[in-house]
């Protein structure tokens, strides 16, 4: 599991400096700081997998958890949102070292 975790994690970072890069970019040629928000990069991207994914959550999930809560997201820069996800899913990948194998010699 902790494999899995660490590969989305390393996906969710590669596709982070992809967006970054992007949006650096795009800045230099308009001449201020854009960060394209992660529902115009998704809108972009693959706008049939937007409209499933809020059918799912409004469907499945609580419908008026849509509004505040996906909205928010989908509002916020595509760089941010995946370094979140990176750091989370390295979070949940991380092994603790035991607190006894840092001090003694086997």
């Amino acid at each position: 599991m902790r494999f899995i975790f660490r590969f989305i994690s390393i996906i969710c970072l590669i596709i982070a400096i992809i967006v970054g890069v992007v949006d650096a970019l795009h800045s230099v040629v308009v001449g201020q700081l854009t960060l394209a928000p992660l529902g115009e990069s998704w809108e972009g991207f693959n706008p049939e997998s937007l409209e499933l994914a809020t059918t799912l959550i409004q469907t499945y999930l609580l419908k008026e958890a849509w509004d505040p809560v996906a909205q928010w997201i989908l509002l916020q820069p595509s760089s941010v949102v995946f370094l979140v996800l990176s750091f989370l899913f390295y979070a949940l990948s991380y092994k603790r070292e035991k607190p006894e194998d840092r001090f003694f010699t086997r």
